[in-house]
């Protein structure tokens, strides 16, 4: 029969360990989910996945004038060495930014004998991987409520230290309400063992402009399968409480639909505000869920 554990809260702040295996996760994942995000209007400029031609201070190329454009937009000194008209183009750096919310309370610091580690150890490593692979893909990412969006190459370090520095965030089941800009991205992973009504909230509350988003739920194969016999307590590391439930295979069958209409609801959430649910297992690799969610990302961006 199976064993289960709950690591303490301690536990639950990111250290070297999942920050090393982050990076490693990182390293691997394939790059071209997020690398056609580098496509721009002109080919023959091997630009980067955000600089389009807009308002901005730095300068991008040279361009043909236009028929019916401003005189006033042409470079004079450039259409001189030439028998054409151009038009300096400059830099816009898009403002789409990524957030990442990571749930650390009590309830992820469950694990069981079946499973690679514990929830809130493989939600911290999925979370900072996918922010080393955003980054490296020409995103702005930041922790939802906690930091600024940053495109910087030590990002896994960046959140690391202010996850290791926000305590708060160990008895938080859901993401604060940030209102994220019109145009950014939301990545949550939890457990979400919460009530439904309150993931709604919290949904609603990050995606108020109609934000895109993907809920990350992370699983230990005993929370799905509730493989016990025998007499059993059952508690709740959130509340504190206790419930002694007696012969624990007889709540087997009502536990299990319990979880699959739960897990129901989450999907029906995520659909009506256009959101996606990825469900992954702690005894699977992590690379699994990661590529799941920069697919996601891609697709819903009409990059897939």
């Amino acid at each position: 029969m199976a064993s289960t554990r709950l690591v303490e809260a301690e536990s639950r702040r990111p250290g070297g360990a999942q920050t090393g295996r982050a990076l490693a996760l990182a390293e691997v994942m394939p790059r071209l989910v997020l690398e056609s995000r580098r496509v721009s209007g002109t080919l023959a400029h091997g630009l980067h996945g955000r600089r389009r031609a807009g308002p901005g201070e730095s300068f991008w190329q040279f361009r043909p004038f236009v028929t019916g454009e401003a005189a006033a937009r042409i470079d004079w000194r450039r259409s001189a060495r030439d028998d054409r008209l151009y038009v300096r183009e400059r830099e816009w750096e898009a403002a789409h930014n990524i957030w990442i919310w990571i749930d650390r309370s009590a309830s992820m610091g469950f694990a069981s004998d079946l499973a690679q580690t514990s929830k809130v150890e493989r939600a911290l490593v999925l979370g900072l991987a996918l922010a080393d692979t955003f980054v490296e893909g020409g995103e702005r990412v930041g922790l939802l409520g906690l930091t600024r969006a940053s495109a910087s190459r030590g990002i896994v370090e960046t959140l690391t230290q202010a996850l290791v520095n926000d305590r708060a965030g160990l008895t938080q089941d859901l993401p604060p309400p940030a209102r994220p800009g019109r145009f950014d991205e939301v990545v949550l992973v939890s457990d979400f063992l919460t009530p439904l009504d309150r993931v709604r909230e919290a949904v609603q509350a990050n995606s108020v402009h109609g934000n895109r988003g993907h809920l990350v739920l992370v699983a230990d194969p005993v929370e799905e399968t509730f493989p016990f016999t025998g007499q059993a307590v059952l508690h709740d590391p959130e509340g504190g409480l206790s419930l002694d439930i007696g012969e624990a295979g007889a709540w087997g069958e009502a536990y299990r639909s319990r979880i699959a209409a739960h897990r129901d609801g989450l999907s029906e959430i995520a659909r009506q505000r256009g959101w996606t649910l990825t469900i992954h297992r702690t005894d699977r690799p992590a690379s699994e869920a990661a590529l799941r969610v920069l697919t996601l990302v891609a697709a819903a961006r009409g990059l897939g």
